[in-house]
């Protein structure tokens, strides 16, 4: 028996376990936001009145170690929907509306894998993984699209109704409430099932709106009271779902794309977007389903948002693509069977460059840009060195990544540069070349622990 064939067993014991028969699959709703820090959430202790996703959090599962796959935008957004890095989908830096590709036309989609179990999907909010109409989500599997199909701050700020611009400039302040009455209609037509909803919201992404029932009521100015819009969104999908007597069988997910910005919370971790400290990775995760997961479970393992997939195809019975992922399928982890789930490290890039892999509760900074994302670039350009003295840190009693106990911990710190060193060679070309070229680099061996590096002066 292969591997493939093992799981895909293995997945329909547990399938047959939470009592749902192979030929009615159960409704997928995915809830994204943009920019949502790990303590935006009321749940995750933020005084942002969330009491909808709390509501999801105390009747379903909360996750304390879910990472995204990159700290930007689309990177991460590509990873969701392919369960696979997204250095291998074409897809390793934010995409701009000019540019003139998207995620590789050759990769399968949650959405493509899906339809072929008979499902009716419909995205609705940013797309953000290519603007030409062959990278459109219409073309990737889901039978609708409304939204805006990049990054509010882009320009022009189109609004789209699947291939065709129905608005030059999006009303940003009703595009929330826009987007939560597409969902109800969509929910409504396609209640007789199985369908798909993939609803990656606009904000909490800057610039912020929101409508004037919302905007001045939060305690934490303009951004909390985006949040608790979106939050009241979340309420409107739920409560649709339960009115049309859906709710005991419609899985609803809920999740960020990467860290907060410039406004937002990380909680009490280290860094925030464009970084790969755990400030811009971490993200809040829950998973409601009545009567198949457990209510007021939290997760301590650890999971990604690359998990995804092969956790829906699982729970649906759907085909994996040809492609291996790089997701596992955390059932076990979502039902209670299991606290942690063995994996290999999980590998962080900045555009094609590896910075660091998260390993169980161990973190290892091996390479750093000389300077920040979006900053002016020094001189010589921005580049990645390998750190001279490779930084670990415990996050399970260091989530900050304030202290490095890589000295300590100098087996550990050989352990996972084996791993990584295992798992490079099949990645593609460009994440090669960028490996090679940092090793080239010579940065300073005096460079401080946790300071950007800075080349060698000769």
């Amino acid at each position: 028996m292969t591997r493939r064939n093992f799981l895909a067993a293995a997945g329909a014991g547990i399938g047959s376990r939470l009592g749902r028969a192979a030929g009615s699959p159960p409704n997928i709703i995915f809830i994204l936001c943009d920019d949502l820090g790990y303590g935006d959430l009321g749940c995750y202790g933020s005084r942002i009145r969330t009491p909808n996703l709390d509501r999801m959090a105390a009747e379903g599962v909360r996750f304390t170690n879910f990472c995204s796959a990159d700290p930007v935008c689309s990177p991460s957004r590509a990873a969701l929907l392919t369960g696979r890095y997204p250095t291998r989908v074409g897809v390793p830096r934010v995409l701009f509306p000019q540019d003139t590709g998207g995620l590789n036309l050759d990769e399968t989609t949650l959405a493509n894998a899906l339809k072929q179990r008979g499902y009716r999907s419909m995205c609705i909010g940013k797309w953000h993984l290519g603007r030409p109409v062959e990278y459109l989500p219409t073309s990737r599997g889901f039978d609708g699209y409304f939204g805006i199909p990049y990054s509010n701050d882009m320009a022009p700020r189109v609004l789209m109704r699947d291939t065709q611009v129905i608005e030059q400039t999006a009303d940003l302040e009703t595009l929330t409430r826009r987007y939560t009455e597409e969902a109800q209609r969509f929910l409504e037509a396609a209640k007789g099932g199985p369908f798909f909803l993939y609803m990656p919201h606009t904000f909490p992404h800057i610039p912020l709106a929101a409508s004037a029932r919302f905007r001045g009521k939060s305690a934490e100015g303009l951004y909390g009271d985006v949040v608790e819009e979106v939050d009241w969104s979340v309420g409107e999908v739920l409560r649709t779902v339960d009115a049309n007597g859906l709710d005991q069988n419609t899985l609803v997910m809920f999740s960020s794309d990467n860290g907060p910005w410039y406004q937002g919370s990380p909680g009490k971790l280290r860094g925030r977007k464009n970084t790969t400290y755990e400030g811009g990775i971490r993200e809040p995760f829950l998973a409601r389903w009545p009567g198949a997961f457990p209510a007021g479970r939290v997760v301590d393992g650890l999971a990604s948002m690359m998990d995804v997939f092969p956790t829906v195809a699982g729970i649906c019975g759907a085909p994996l693509p040809a492609k291996p992922l790089d997701g596992i399928d955390i059932r076990t982890l979502l039902q209670g069977a299991k606290e942690s789930i063995e994996r290999p490290p999980l590998l962080y890039f900045d555009n094609w460059d590896l910075q660091c892999a998260r390993w169980m509760n161990w973190k290892l900074h091996i390479a750093r840009h000389n300077t920040a994302a979006y900053t002016p670039a020094p001189p010589g350009g921005r580049h990645s060195y390998l750190l001279p003295k490779p930084e670990l840190y415990n996050l399970a009693s260091d989530p900050d990544e304030s202290y490095d106990v890589a000295a300590e911990n100098r087996q550990m710190v050989i352990d996972i540069q084996q791993k990584i060193a295992a798992m490079l060679p099949s990645f593609p070309e460009p994440v090669q070349r960028a490996w090679a070229e940092a090793k080239a680099r010579q940065a300073d061996p005096n460079t401080p622990t946790g300071a950007y590096p800075q080349p060698v002066v000769h």
